[in-house]
């Protein structure tokens, strides 16, 4: 029941950024404006929410949203109007929606995920591996050739 009032939450906020920038800036009818929303809403849910949120950061969540949602937005718009180019549209609502994913992502980790799954606060530090063949070569070690300065 929590990732389905996520998802409600999500297709709200959606809806409305979309249709004020589509439907009344570009006049695209609200039919597609609904189809747009719930489709990138369910997509970018499963991707940035699901996958990529427990894994990573907020910010990275946040700009695997952006990227789908400006592609996605730019792809789909193309396809359903003629004449006009959307990429300004589409990055405009990609980078609104990219704001309100950001306090999304926020109240998905603290609502819906289970504590296990919240791991992006990880330590990524890693060690090299050393061996004695790698050291250099200490003054006791060396050859007397080397130490026979008389």
């Amino acid at each position: 029941m929590k990732h389905v009032k996520a998802i409600g939450i999500k297709f709200i906020v959606s809806l409305v950024l979309l249709y004020v920038i589509f439907g009344a800036m570009y006049n695209m009818s609200f039919n597609n404006v609904f189809l747009m929303s719930l489709v990138l809403s369910i997509g970018s849910y499963v991707l940035g929410d699901l996958l990529v949120l427990p894994k990573a950061n907020n910010t990275i969540a946040t700009a695997v949203d952006f990227g789908l949602a400006f592609m996605f937005l730019w792809i789909v718009g193309e396809s359903l109007t003629y004449g006009e180019s959307l990429v300004f549209p589409s990055l405009i609502a990609a980078a609104g929606l990219a704001v309100t994913e950001y306090f999304f992502h926020k109240y998905v980790s603290r609502n819906v995920l289970e504590e296990g799954e919240q791991d992006y606060s990880a330590d990524y530090r890693y060690q090299t591996e050393a061996s004695e063949e790698l050291t250099p070569v200490k003054p006791d070690v060396r050859s007397d050739e080397n130490t026979d300065d008389n």
